[in-house]
């Protein structure tokens, strides 16, 4: 082997030293926000229990459905602008997002056990870590469970919105066994795609801080929504 191929190997390797040394700043970054994001709301949604003439005003209004979708559209709004917004503006709007999600999450302060809640808490960070592990170091490629994933919280969401008039225990039951199950495997696929996302996108820095960003929103959502269902199948009522 000459010198000009040992020099070749050398750069290589300290290329992909390099490039790893930044995937994990990256991900740092991405599970930093997301942890942040958690803990406001956690304060947010603690806070706005802990006050009977505030969730009078939420819940005993037609304020509600505003709390209640107000999520939703700022995370459609953060997907549609992110590119367009300078990396202050998306921290601000993850910021934002994660207080309505707070404001959004009282009632189950008022439904459920503190106890049953924190349990289900650790529950959902340890299948959430198993599967966030999973998904960064995987050699499948999961690429191909978007579409069935996608269409499954579109038929969640279907049912959900029918069980709101049916108010069928058994249909809620499988609702929150399927979502479950989706938001598990979203999990695994979303850690996998933020991942694939910094690869396509190393060379503009920028661009990676905003991804850092909208990465660290679609795993704060996966979270939110696997502990939400877990809680409907494990959570012990207050009226029981």
């Amino acid at each position: 082997m000459n010198f000009d191929n040992i020099k070749s190997l050398y750069e290589s390797s300290s290329k992909r030293a390099h490039y790893d040394w930044r995937l994990r700043e990256y991900l740092l970054k991405v599970y930093q926000y997301m942890a942040f994001a958690l803990i406001l709301t956690a304060i947010v949604s603690m806070g706005a229990a802990s006050s009977p003439q505030f969730l009078n005003l939420i819940y005993g209004t037609p304020l509600k459905w505003v709390i209640a979708f107000a999520p939703l559209a700022m995370a459609f709004y953060m997907g549609s602008r992110l590119m367009s917004m300078s990396v202050n503006g998306a921290q601000i709007c993850l910021m934002v997002f994660a207080t309505l999600m707070g404001l959004s999450l009282s009632s189950i302060f008022i439904v459920f056990t503190g106890e049953s809640i924190a349990r289900v808490f650790f529950i959902t960070a340890s299948t959430f870590g198993a599967m966030s592990i999973y998904g960064h170091t995987t050699k499948k490629d999961l690429t191909s469970m978007g579409s069935f994933l996608i269409r499954g919280v579109v038929g969640l969401l279907i049912a959900s919105v029918v069980n709101i008039f049916m108010q069928s225990g058994a249909m809620q039951f499988v609702i929150s066994i399927v979502g479950v199950l989706v938001f598990t495997l979203f999990t695994a696929y979303d850690s996998q795609r933020i991942k694939a996302l910094y690869y396509q996108t190393r060379s503009n820095t920028e661009v990676t801080q905003k991804l850092a960003v909208y990465g660290s929103l679609t795993l704060y959502m996966d979270f939110i929504n696997l502990f939400v269902f877990l809680l409907q199948l494990l959570g012990v009522r207050r009226d029981h």
